[in-house]
């Protein structure tokens, strides 16, 4: 036992003394802050958008921009109550619309926004104020939870009640608008003890999902809905959006039904309505993306499905993905062996690693999601955690979206200084920011992501170089042609000149 100890002694002192690194070699002891600084500038040659060279005017304007920033940023490293990232966005959201620097953001061309989902896209407020509002929607209570369908006679499965009656007749109607507010939101007034950990913020998701799909999916409702998608994201200096849908069936009121080509057709049609409404907007492009919570079988109908929707819409349909929550459904690796026979040349955009968990299935769900050759990986939250993964993904050039206040709302991070992302701003790996699930918790467009990436996640440092480079990151790694690259790019170029322009006007006002 004695031998065993010294052993054990003896290793370890030479561990101690083979460690060191002289990171004075070639200095003199004196040179110190030289060294320092070589560090640190080294340090930041390394940062997303370092490579990013401006021109004189975008100098200029990012003098007036950063003096916003570090105001900002100085007056909550003073009192961090002010720190508006460390608090859930569902209580702050208000607060953050009055910051000079939100509304900086909201102004500048952000690109595209490449990962969302179909029925979280729209504001809440259209929700509320637009669909709960039209003829022939009806209302009915299942064990304390409500439901929403429309209909021209209701059917007996339910006691179905129409809405416009109930708010008619209601006692108190501003009592009644808040409950069908929480029911088809994420909205309360106290985030943090309401969905106080992940599960708890996922279940009133996935049921927040459940409750307002029936009423998305009457065919007048969705193609004004997405329209209002399209809308609201132009509106916020978004040139193109990919977005994954599960493509739940359509109907209307003569009891028609509208299955996965027929919506994936519905989609296309609108958007290029949209398009030809508004001529700088590129377009966007459908992932679809079924839930993950089935077994093979369903797996290999829904590659059936996926296969015909892209040589049915190949313009159109990006891919394919699997969603829900990664730590209750199965594992990718438990649908490898067939999503790797797929050669139909259908790419994948996996929803990997969105978790805080490590060394589980679901955080080696970025092992297979590289090993599947995804185009890019949703979430990427758990790779930290997986250092060859990561240095294998950077290699592919695997762009990661990461989705800041999606993170924080479902209960993966709470100050969103400590958000994983931290270290991919910090090394220039190819990310974009995307916006998730806005619907949910109360954004609109992609702004507020933007704004939490930027103040809260990214360097104090970070400047319009890393948001100039997260922008063009986000046309580059899109689905879209070469040919609609350019267009993206010449469209995105004029408008950030214009940014740049406004913002030296604006400057030189104050």
């Amino acid at each position: 036992m004695g031998g065993l100890r010294l052993a054990f002694l003896f290793g370890f002192a030479n561990l101690v003394v083979a460690t060191p690194v002289d990171i004075f070699h070639g200095y003199g002891r004196n040179d110190y802050w030289e060294r320092r600084a070589e560090l640190i500038s080294d340090e930041r040659s390394r940062e997303l958008g370092s490579d990013i060279v401006l021109r004189d005017d975008e100098l200029q304007a990012n003098r007036a921009f950063m003096k916003l920033k570090l105001k900002e940023l100085d007056d909550a490293f003073l009192d961090p109550s002010k720190f508006l990232p460390a608090h859930n966005f569902i209580a702050i959201k208000s607060k953050i619309e009055t910051s000079e620097v939100f509304k900086i953001l909201k102004d500048m061309p952000k690109g595209a926004m490449l990962h969302a989902h179909d029925f979280a896209l729209v504001s809440w407020d259209y929700l509320f104020e637009n669909v709960t509002y039209r003829k022939d929607l009806f209302m009915c209570d299942v064990n304390g939870r409500k439901q929403f369908k429309f209909f021209s006679y209701p059917d007996k499965e339910c006691d179905w009640r129409l809405l416009s009656a109930l708010r008619k007749n209601a006692t108190s109607l501003a009592n009644l608008n808040r409950e069908i507010m929480e029911e088809i939101t994420m909205k309360t007034d106290d985030p943090d003890k309401t969905y106080y950990e992940v599960d708890s913020a996922w279940e009133k998701c996935q049921r927040t999902f459940g409750t307002i799909i029936p009423m998305l999916s009457y065919r007048p409702v969705f193609e004004d809905f997405f329209y209002q998608a399209l809308l609201e994201h132009y509106e916020d200096n978004i040139l193109y959006i990919e977005f994954r849908a599960i493509l739940t069936p359509l109907y209307d009121l003569d009891g028609e039904e509208y299955g996965p080509l027929d919506v994936v057709k519905i989609m296309k049609t609108v958007t290029e309505r949209f398009v030809r409404d508004h001529p700088d907007f590129v377009g966007a492009r459908v992932i679809y993306a079924p839930s993950r919570l089935v077994d093979n079988d369903q797996l290999l109908e829904y590659l059936t499905i996926a296969k015909n929707l892209t040589s049915t819409y190949p313009s159109f349909v990006a891919g394919f993905d699997l969603v829900g929550q990664e730590d209750k459904g199965k594992p990718l690796s438990y649908f490898a062996n067939d999503l790797s026979k797929l050669s139909d040349g259908i790419k994948y955009f996996f929803h990997a690693g969105e978790t805080d968990w490590y060394g589980t299935s679901t955080d080696q769900n970025v092992v297979d999601a590289v090993l599947l050759n995804t185009t890019r990986i949703g979430h990427g939250y758990a790779l930290l955690k997986h250092p060859k993964i990561l240095e294998i993904a950077r290699k592919k050039d695997i762009p990661i979206e990461v989705n800041p206040i999606s993170n924080q709302v479902l209960g993966f991070v709470r100050d969103l200084r400590n958000h994983p992302a931290s270290m991919f701003f910090a090394n220039g790996y190819p990310i974009v920011i995307s916006n998730d699930d806005p619907g949910m918790w109360g954004a609109k467009g992609l702004s507020y992501d933007f704004y939490e990436a930027f103040i809260g996640i990214m360097s104090r440092d970070a400047d319009l170089k890393a948001l100039k480079k997260l922008a063009m990151n986000s046309i580059n790694y899109s689905s879209m042609t070469e040919t609609e690259k350019l267009k993206a790019f010449d469209i995105w170029e004029r408008k950030w000149n214009a940014f740049i322009a406004y913002l030296n006007i604006r400057d030189n006002s104050l």
